[in-house]
């Protein structure tokens, strides 16, 4: 007795099953979403803050955070909608069975997230390479870097000079702050330069003979005793120790926060293309 065996065979597509036009429909629509969403959100930033009145009473970290939260709700609405849009102008696949429909549509999905994603970053690149370029080519020549260094307040506050002593007729000490060796420029250019070396490698502290040079550049310059000018120094160390923790742990919070949001996207594009297939055939 032979048994007859039938053996089930779906016919393998002779093109790709990648619809293109549909993936860039829905990354096109997520990416203005996103810009949309982000503009929102700016705005509404800008509303609630006052130029008039103090900082408000909000951390580093807890700005971070906020923005972070907005960062991943964006993310997931404008995902979720190119997803869905991608999913129901797909190309349809009559003869696939359902698990492979399945997962087409949800890799058309997360293709869309992928698109709107690096089209996104491209574009932010571009602008802030004009933005960049326009800034740099309105730059002083004559000033140099010196336009946009970012010590310029923290050199204004170091060799601020005690008028107080100045004025108080204190004889020749008040009379040759000013006088003699080097002029205020180099000194301060020194001081911007020893900064920039603290900043850049995220040291806990000045160097004992930087912080005792700075210190009698700044009793020399601004008629403090030295005993004051240490002090000085020691406070505005204090405060760029401070200042740069404070955006170490801003800057990782807004990392963690951008890779959940862009998972978070991932997935909520998937899905929702997933749905958007299904009504494309009649499924749901």
């Amino acid at each position: 007795m032979v048994d007859a065996v039938v053996v089930e065979t779906h016919p393998v597509p002779t093109r790709s099953t990648v619809s293109w036009p549909a993936i860039v429909a829905g990354g096109v629509v997520a990416a203005a979403l996103t810009l949309m969403l982000l503009a929102l959100g700016a705005g509404l930033g800008f509303s609630v803050v006052s130029p008039w009145s103090g900082p408000p009473d909000i951390s580093t970290t807890a700005a971070a955070t906020v923005g972070g939260v907005y960062m991943a709700v964006t993310a997931v609405m404008s995902s979720a909608v190119g997803g869905y849009i991608t999913g129901r102008l797909r190309s349809g696949w009559a003869q696939a069975p359902l698990d492979e429909v399945h997962f087409r549509d949800t890799a058309h999905g997360v293709v869309c997230w992928a698109f709107a994603t690096v089209m996104g970053a491209a574009l932010l690149a571009s602008a802030a390479t004009i933005v960049s370029g326009g800034a740099a080519s309105r730059t002083d020549p004559s000033a140099g870097q010196a336009t946009a260094d970012p010590t310029a307040a923290v050199l204004d506050r170091l060799f601020r000079p005690d008028y107080g002593a100045l004025l108080g007729g204190t004889g020749q000490r008040a009379a040759g702050v000013f006088a003699g060796g080097r002029d205020l420029a180099n000194d301060r250019e020194v001081a911007r330069r020893m900064l920039l070396n603290f900043d850049q490698r995220s040291r806990t502290e000045l160097a004992g003979e930087d912080r005792q040079y700075l210190a009698q550049m700044v009793a020399a310059r601004t008629g403090l005793e030295p005993g004051a000018a240490e002090q000085r120094v020691a406070a505005v160390e204090a405060d760029m120790k401070a200042k740069l923790d404070a955006a170490r742990q801003a800057a990782a919070h807004l990392s963690f926060w951008l890779v959940a949001s862009l998972l978070m996207g991932a997935v909520a594009a998937g899905l929702t293309a997933a749905e958007g297939g299904a009504a494309r055939d009649g499924r749901s």
